[in-house]
Formats: C-alpha cells, sequence, structure tokens
C-alpha cells in the first residue's frame, strides 16, 4: 500500500463508509454504496448534546450497516492543528467509546468552499444551500477517501 493511502488502512477492506462533516452547530453525513464507488450525502444533524448526537450517528450506522467512518479533519491551510481539529479528534475519542468501528481522519481543506462554489453554480437559494451544506460536504470528504482507496 503506498504512503498516501497509509490514513485509510485502518478501514475494513469492505462495505459500505459513512462520512462525516462535523462543524459546531451541525454533523453532515454521507454514505458510501457497498462497492464503495459512490458517497451520498443522506442527513444534516443539529448539534445538541454528545450523547444525543452520538445516538443518531450509530441509529445511522445500523440502518445502513457502515463498516468503517470517514471524518473530515479541518486542518488549517498551513497543515497545522487548530481548535476546531482538536475538537473534531475529542468528539472522535468519545465517539470511539461507543462504537468498535474503525474511524480514520481525511484532510477536509476547502470541502466546504468547493461544495459551496458548486452550490452557487447551480443557482440555489442561500436558504437551501445553508440547508445542504454539511451533509454535501460530508459527501465531498468520503468521495475523496473512496476515491484515493480505489487507486
Amino acid at each position: 500500500m503506498s504512503d498516501d493511502t497509509a490514513p485509510l488502512a485502518g478501514l475494513a477492506q469492505s462495505g459500505k463508509l459513512m462520512g462525516l462533516d462535523l462543524g459546531t452547530k451541525t454533523i453532515g453525513v454521507a454514505i458510501s454504496d457497498s462497492l464503495r464507488m459512490t458517497a451520498s450525502p443522506i442527513e444534516t444533524i443539529k448539534r445538541t448534546k454528545f450523547t444525543a448526537d452520538a445516538e443518531r450517528l450509530l441509529a445511522l450506522i445500523g440502518q445502513n450497516k457502515v463498516t468503517g467512518i470517514v471524518v473530515g479533519l479541518p486542518l488549517n491551510m498551513d497543515g497545522s492543528e487548530g481548535p476546531r481539529a482538536q475538537s473534531t479528534r475529542a468528539f472522535v475519542r468519545n465517539l470511539k467509546q461507543k462504537t468498535d468501528l474503525p474511524m480514520v481522519f481525511w484532510d477536509e481543506r476547502l470541502s466546504t468552499m468547493a461544495v459551496t462554489r458548486t452550490m452557487i453554480e447551480a443557482d440555489l437559494s442561500r436558504a437551501r444551500q445553508a440547508e445542504v451544506v454539511d451533509k454535501l460536504a460530508a459527501s465531498y470528504i468520503l468521495q475523496g477517501a473512496l476515491d484515493r482507496l480505489r487507486r
């Protein structure tokens, strides 16, 4: 396995993957197909308390028979980790206490920007953009990981 797939090495070899875009107010969720060809946005969870957020994620994991989780890691543009990356790592540490699924981080720099640009080009209203940006960002993050896994 080449070094550029090393961050994904902990994932099971087959089955659906879940992609997460952890924001401060919402969690964007995407799921891959079982062949791991495409990522589809499925839900935006409004964040409340960790326990409630985790319960919703665990329900989605069960419903979709997920075998691994790809979590967007919000690095700074220079590659360093700031408060948001530390918060994401803390969320994953807590989630790992509730499930044995393998979880890996995926560099999410520019994912929300790329998705927002696409929505503007598609002429979506600002209200509609706000509704879907997080789950689309999760899908973008997961698709990047899927594409890397296939190389």
